[in-house]
C-alpha cells in the first residue's frame, strides 16, 4: 500500500495514495501545486547551491553537514508524487555509495567521529524513508537497493554498540523499512536506538543533554523537551517501535508526554517551539507570541506523531491537533505560489521584513524566502504534501473513517465514496456512496464543533416509494457514524457551525494576559498590516461578533478596534492605567496561513482587548 506509515497492528488501518485521491479544493490544489511547482523548485535550488553536486564528487563540498538529508527528502517527495525526475537523481546518489553501504558526502574518510552533531544516522533515516516511499509506490529499483545496503550497514555497525545519533529520525525510518520488507533486524536496530537514548548515549553540550532528549530514558520522560523536531521525530519512532513490539508501556509513555505538551507547550496554531536559541520547547506555559519559534519542520513532525497516535488508539483528539497544525502551520509554511517558505512562524511580527530574492542566511524574519542555508523546511513541506492523501482516511472493521474533511474519492473494502465540501471556508460536508456496498462510515466532528448535525439521505429502491425527509441528528465532537448497507447514491451530510469565535488564553501564559484571538472553523486568524495600512502597534480590539467578508471563496473577518493616539512621552510607564484614548477603527483579520503573501507586513494573532 502506498503509505508513509503502515503499522502491522493498531485500532485503525491507514488508507494510502492508492485508496485516496484528493480532489480540487483546499488541500487538493496544494498537492497539485506541490507536485508541479514546489518539487521542481527544491531540485533547482539544491543544484544551484551545490548540494546535489556533492554526490558527484564536486569540490569543495557545499552545504551544512546534514545537507545530504535534503536530497533524500526531495527523493521521498518525488517518490510519492511519482515524479519522472526520480531515477536520474537516484543515480546521482547511488554513485556516491561506498562498497560496504556507507553513504555520506561530508564524513566519508572520518566516519562516525561526531555523534552529537554529525547527523550521519539522521541522513540515513531520510534516505531510508525515501526508499520506503519508492518501494511502496514503484517496487524495487536502484534507489531501494541503495537504501537496503545502507540500512544493512547501519545494523552491522551499530547493533552491538551503545551509540546513537544526536538527531533522531532513523528510528521511525528503520521501523517502516521493517514493515515494508519484513526484515527483523531493522525493527531490532530501531528498538535498540530507542532504548539506549537517555542512559545517556551522547556527550553533554552547552544546551544540555535534554536538547537531544538524552537526559532521561524515553520511558521516564514526563513531557517533550529540548529541540522540538528532534523530540517529535524521536516520539514518532518510539510509537512505531511500541506498536510493532506490542509494548503498551512504551506507547502509554508517549501518550502521556503528548498530553502534557499539548496542554502546556503548544501554540494556538498547533506550532511548537518557544525558544530561538536552541529551537526548543520552553517551560510549561512559556508561549510568547513574538518570540515563538514554531519551526515549520516541527509542525510536520507534530502531524507525523499525531497521525501515528491516531492509528494506534483511534482517539479523535490526535486528528484534532493534526488538523489544527495542518491548516495553521503546514499551509502557512509555503507561499501561495509554492516557491517561498517560512522557516519560523511567530504569532506576532513587529517590523516588516526585508524581501529576499536569494538565500535567507538567518532562517528568521516575517517574510517567506525562496531558500535557506538550512533548507529542511521546503523539502519537508514537499514530501508531506506529496503524501498528504494518506492522512485523510483509515479503515476500521470493514468500514471507513474520514479524519480530514477535504474533497476526495476514497475506496476501501466494499466502500467507494466521494467527499464534497468547501471546508474550511464552508461547514457543509457531503459523503456520497458511489457503488452498492457495506460497512460503517465515520466522519470526524472537530472538537470546536459543539453543535454539529448529521443526516443520512438514502436513495429509494426502484420499486420503493420516495423516502421521507432525512433524519437530522445532533452529533458531538469525535467520530459520528452511519451504518450500512449502502446503495449507490446514498448520501451523508455533515453540517458544522462556522461562526467566528473569540479564544482567550490560559491565565498562566504570562505573555498573553489581556489578549484574545479569533478562530473560525479550523482556522486561526490574524491582523496584518501592509504598506500604508493602519499600524498594529497600539491596537486594542473589541470582543464583539466579527463580521465576515468573502472574496473569491476566502473568508476574511472584521472586528472593531481602537487605535491609540501617538504619544511622545519620555517614559513608557505610569502610576496607574490611563483611560483608553484613540480613534475607533475597523480591523481586518485574515487567515493566518495566508498572511505575508502581499509583501512585507506586521502581524499579530493575539490582540489586546478593550
Amino acid at each position: 500500500m502506498a503509505n508513509p506509515v503502515l503499522p502491522s497492528s493498531g485500532v485503525l488501518s491507514p488508507l494510502g495514495l492508492d485508496s485516496v485521491r484528493v480532489l480540487p479544493g483546499f488541500w487538493g490544489d496544494r498537492v497539485v501545486l506541490n507536485n508541479e511547482v514546489t518539487i521542481a523548485h527544491c531540485q533547482e535550488w539544491q543544484e544551484r547551491e551545490g548540494w546535489i553536486g556533492n554526490f558527484r564528487g564536486e569540490r569543495p563540498r557545499r552545504g551544512r553537514e546534514f545537507s545530504d538529508s535534503e536530497i533524500y527528502k526531495l527523493l521521498e517527495a518525488m517518490a510519492w508524487a511519482d515524479h519522472p525526475g526520480l531515477p536520474a537523481l537516484a543515480e546521482v546518489v547511488a554513485q556516491a555509495q561506498e562498497g560496504d553501504g556507507y553513504l555520506n558526502t561530508r564524513w566519508s574518510g572520518s566516519r562516525y567521529t561526531d555523534f552529537e552533531w554529525g547527523h550521519e544516522l539522521y541522513c540515513y533515516g531520510h534516505l531510508i524513508q525515501a526508499g520506503v516511499a519508492r518501494l511502496r509506490m514503484h517496487g524495487e529499483d536502484q534507489l531501494t537497493r541503495v537504501v537496503t545496503r545502507a540500512a544493512d550497514h547501519v545494523c552491522r555497525r551499530f547493533m552491538d554498540t551503545d551509540e546513537t545519533c544526536g538527531h533522531p529520525v532513523i528510528e521511525m525510518a528503520l521501523v517502516e523499512l521493517y514493515r515494508a520488507t519484513g526484515t527483523e533486524r531493522y525493527l531490532e536496530m530501531a528498538r535498540r536506538f530507542v532504548e539506549r537514548r537517555g542512559l545517556p548515549a551522547l556527550a553533554d553540550i552547552p544546551f544540555g543533554r535534554g536538547y537531544y532528549q538524552d537526559d532521561v530514558p524515553v520511558r521516564q520522560a514526563q513531557v517533550f523537551r529540548g529541540h522540538v523536531v528532534r523530540a517529535l521525530y524521536l516520539a514518532s519512532g518510539v510509537v512505531d517501535v511500541a506498536v510493532e513490539t506490542g509494548d503498551q508501556e512504551l506507547l502509554k509513555a508517549v501518550e502521556s508526554q503528548w498530553e502534557r505538551t499539548v496542554a502546556r507547550r503548544t501554540h494556538l496554531t498547533g506550532g511548537m517551539g518557544s525558544r530561538h536559541a536552541d529551537e526548543s520547547y520552553g517551560e510549561d506555559y512559556e508561549l510568547p507570541p513574538d518570540r515563538a519559534y514554531n519551526e515549520t519542520c516541527a509542525s510536520i513532525a507534530s502531524i507525523m506523531l499525531a497521525h501515528r497516535l491516531l492509528l494506534a488508539t483511534g482517539d479523535a483528539r490526535y486528528a484534532d491537533l493534526a488538523e489544527r497544525t495542518m491548516y495553521n502551520m503546514l499551509a502557512t509554511g509555503v507561499a501561495l505560489d509554492g516557491k517561498s517558505f517560512f522557516y519560523v512562524n511567530p504569532l506576532q511580527v513587529r517590523v516588516p521584513a526585508t524581501p529576499l530574492d536569494g538565500v535567507n542566511h538567518a532562517a528568521e524574519g516575517g517574510l517567506r524566502s525562496p531558500w535557506f542555508d538550512v533548507s529542511c523546511c521546503p523539502n519537508n513541506i514537499a514530501r508531506t504534501l506529496a503524501s498528504l492523501p494518506a492522512y485523510v482516511a483509515a479503515a476500521k472493521d470493514g468500514g471507513v473513517l474520514i479524519h480530514h474533511l477535504t474533497p476526495a474519492e476514497i475506496r476501501s473494502g466494499r466502500l467507494a465514496l466521494r467527499v464534497e465540501t468547501g471546508y474550511p471556508w464552508q461547514g457543509s460536508v457531503s459523503v456520497r456512496v458511489l457503488e452498492d456496498g457495506e460497512g460503517r462510515i465515520g466522519l470526524r466532528v472537530p472538537a470546536w464543533a459543539t453543535d454539529a448535525t448529521l443526516a443520512h439521505v438514502p436513495v429509494s429502491a426502484p420499486d420503493a416509494p420516495l423516502p421521507e425527509g432525512p433524519v437530522i441528528r445532533p452529533v458531538s465532537p469525535g467520530y459520528a457514524y452511519v451504518e450500512g448497507p449502502w446503495r449507490a447514491g446514498d448520501e451523508i451530510r455533515l453540517e458544522l457551525p462556522m461562526r467566528p469565535r473569540w479564544t482567550v488564553p490560559d491565565r498562566r501564559i504570562d505573555a498573553l494576559r489581556g489578549s484574545a484571538a479569533v478562530e473560525r472553523g479550523p482556522l486561526v486568524y490574524c491582523a496584518e498590516s501592509v504598506a500604508d495600512e493602519p499600524p498594529l502597534a497600539g491596537v486594542t480590539a473589541r470582543v464583539d461578533p466579527p463580521v465576515e467578508h468573502e472574496t473569491d471563496g476566502v473568508v476574511e473577518l472584521e472586528v472593531g478596534a481602537r487605535l491609540a493616539s501617538g504619544g511622545n512621552g519620555s517614559w513608557p510607564y505610569a502610576a496607574a492605567r490611563a483611560p483608553e484614548e484613540g480613534a475607533d477603527v475597523r480591523l481586518r483579520l485574515v487567515p493566518y496561513h495566508r498572511w505575508g503573501n502581499r509583501g512585507p507586513a506586521t502581524m499579530r494573532v493575539w490582540l489586546p482587548t478593550i
